[in-house]
């Protein structure tokens, strides 16, 4: 499986308004286009937070440990859409009730992003996406503090966690 570089996704300025539209393919060889993504930080109530393991033939950060929900806003869509959408895809939740935490610009040498972060408890199942993903899990806060520099985890969710969650 690969991801469809043809996909649009909107070009946006660091406030979210959309300026025109670019292609997967385009916004991630290093053209650098900032272009929107929501991630869902799922916790359970026992203060645990939920992983997900990215696959090997993901073209960013293959084989690593992220947030549990990432994903690309498509062209029109709204940051609340495409979280919802992509929640379902993922994680096969349909109901849960995301908190919004801000948005901040996360760069890096391949793309930048304006990442929309929210957060939720949930304790209902979750069924991860055996076409997107290759699995996940629940992680205590000792087990993401220990993995954190290590290679483990993706760059954009250690320092997500960092920023939002602290240590």
């Amino acid at each position: 499986m690969t991801d469809n570089l043809q996909e649009l996704f909107p070009i946006v300025d660091e406030d979210g308004h959309t300026l025109g539209s670019i292609t997967r393919g385009e916004a991630h060889n290093g053209s650098r286009v900032l272009h929107p993504v929501v991630h869902l930080h799922l916790f359970n109530s026992n203060g645990d937070i939920y992983l997900q393991k990215r696959p090997l033939w993901k073209d960013i950060q293959p084989g690593r440990w992220d947030t549990a929900c990432g994903g690309h806003m498509a062209y029109g869509e709204t940051p609340e859409e495409a979280l919802a959408r992509e929640v379902s895809e993922e994680l096969g939740i349909s109901h849960f009730s995301p908190t919004p935490l801000g948005h901040y610009v996360f760069d890096s040498q391949r793309e930048r992003e304006l990442v929309f972060v929210n957060s939720t408890v949930y304790d209902g199942p979750v069924s991860p996406s055996k076409e997107e993903l290759d699995g996940g899990r629940f992680w205590t806060r000792q087990e993401v503090s220990e993995a954190i520099g290590k290679g483990l985890l993706t760059p954009n969710f250690e320092q997500e966690y960092l920023r939002f969650f602290g240590q």
